[in-house]
């Protein structure tokens, strides 16, 4: 899953409790994102993880997670040039 419209790559930084995580952007923008229903108790969230975020549109700074990365599909994203491995590890 690629991001479309104002989707953006991130890196889950600090889970927050609640259903929410702190997660670094592509764009420079620390946002505090929402777990959708959909993902809980199905999908679990680690420091580290790349996801995939939908801001919203009246608050830049919190989201929603669209997707979670396997380590396949983030070995493709790098490979498109569209989020670096130092980037993910922590540094950029």
């Amino acid at each position: 899953m690629l991001p479309t419209g104002k989707q953006v790559l991130c890196v889950v930084d600090e889970i927050v409790g609640a259903d929410f995580v702190k997660v670094r952007c592509v764009d420079g923008v620390t946002r505090i994102c929402r777990i959708p229903g959909k993902f809980r108790r199905r999908v679990w969230f680690s420091t580290g993880d790349v996801v995939l975020v939908e801001p919203w549109d009246f608050q830049q700074t919190k989201g929603d997670i669209v997707h979670k990365y396997e380590k396949d599909e983030i070995r493709k994203l790098i490979s498109m040039n569209l989020i670096t491995k130092e980037f993910i590890e922590g540094g950029e």
